[in-house]
């Protein structure tokens, strides 16, 4: 959906469905990457001795990299000027290798403010349907 349409945003309503992204497999690239566009070298995201070390077979994704991405859905869906806000919660660690796959669901129409605002559900899971990022997001339509 065009984030430039005012009409077609208006007439959702509860229980509608935003067009779901799937984004390409989380790679060891990716995760540096973001490591250095975001600042966090945290080793437990970008070295495999470390990760090892602590017990785990390997690195993970950065929590942030999903919020990330929840955030692309909503914005490329509904343009960065009508979000208001996102909340998110963590649920599980996503893998490297793992296939994000995002979605939303209107969940109510309201008005806050005089302003007319959609709450979304999103979430991003896996390529096996584990979600790994929850929240809500809300948008105002004009």
């Amino acid at each position: 959906m065009a984030s430039d349409n005012l009409n077609e945003l208006s007439t959702l309503k509860a229980g509608d469905a935003l067009t779901p992204m799937k984004l390409p497999p989380i790679s060891r690239t990716s995760l540096a990457l973001y490591a250095g566009a975001s600042g966090d070298h945290n080793p437990m995201h970008i070295d495999i001795d470390f990760a090892r070390a602590a017990g785990l077979d390997d690195v993970f994704a950065h929590g942030m990299l999903s919020a990330g991405y929840v955030g692309r859905l909503v914005t490329d869906w509904a343009g960065a000027d009508r979000l208001r806000s996102l909340t998110l919660r963590f649920i599980g660690i996503t893998n490297v290798h793992d296939v994000p796959h995002l979605s939303g669901k209107v969940a109510e129409r309201f008005v806050d403010g005089g302003e007319m605002r959609l709450r979304i559900d999103v979430e991003c899971a896996n390529q096996n349907g584990e979600v790994k990022v929850s929240g809500q997001a809300v948008v105002a339509l004009g």
